[in-house]
């Protein structure tokens, strides 16, 4: 009876989707695992794969990276180049899907869409990408000042009824004072 050896790894730095490749030996890229909503998954050389959620007090980054390398040596998968499990940030050269392609096209999914293109559009927001959900990231730019980057809706959305924070990103965009001179929301 022969077992495999499974080597050992680390975790590059994540993209801005937060997909965080998985890398063995000296920079062997087998894969990357990320969060998709409350599941994780694994991109491969033979695809993704929903590794569904972790076990109680297991980082499903970790469990996907076992994952990873478990399939890398038993020989399942292949290594990848970088920029295969990197999501390249986006260029906005058209209409923006109203969805991300891993959600689902329901009535809920597309009402919730459109509701906060909405709110983005009305608190100088540009989406470059379709609706991920509240908390995945989604690319986007502040029309305020120009500022580019990933955004979850989960914060940005205000709380219980309320207004979204003054504070739009890292990077300092025009301060508060002209943000409310700036975005009709605040002046009420």
């Amino acid at each position: 009876m022969s077992t495999v050896k499974t080597p050992g790894y680390r975790l590059g730095t994540p993209d801005w989707e937060q997909r965080h490749p998985v890398i063995v030996g000296e920079d062997t890229v087998i894969g990357a695992a990320f969060r998709w909503h409350r599941d994780w998954l694994v991109l491969t050389s033979e695809g993704e794969e929903n590794l569904r959620r972790p076990a109680k007090g297991q980082r499903g980054v970790d469990m996907g990276a076992e994952y990873l390398v478990t399939e890398y040596a038993a020989g399942r998968i292949t290594p990848l180049p970088l920029a295969d499990v990197t999501a390249p940030v986006p260029v906005l050269d058209g209409p923006v899907p109203l969805l991300h392609p891993r959600m689902p096209q329901s009535p809920t999914n597309l009402d919730r869409a459109r509701e906060v293109l909405a709110a983005l559009a009305e608190h100088c927001w540009t989406p470059y990408t379709g609706f991920p959900g509240a908390d995945n990231p989604r690319w986007q730019k502040c029309q305020l000042c120009g500022w580019q980057g990933p955004r979850y809706w989960s914060h940005q959305r205000g709380r219980n009824g309320g207004l979204p924070s003054i504070h739009r990103h890292d990077g300092g965009c025009l301060g508060a004072e002209k943000v409310r001179e700036l975005i009709a929301a605040y002046q009420n």
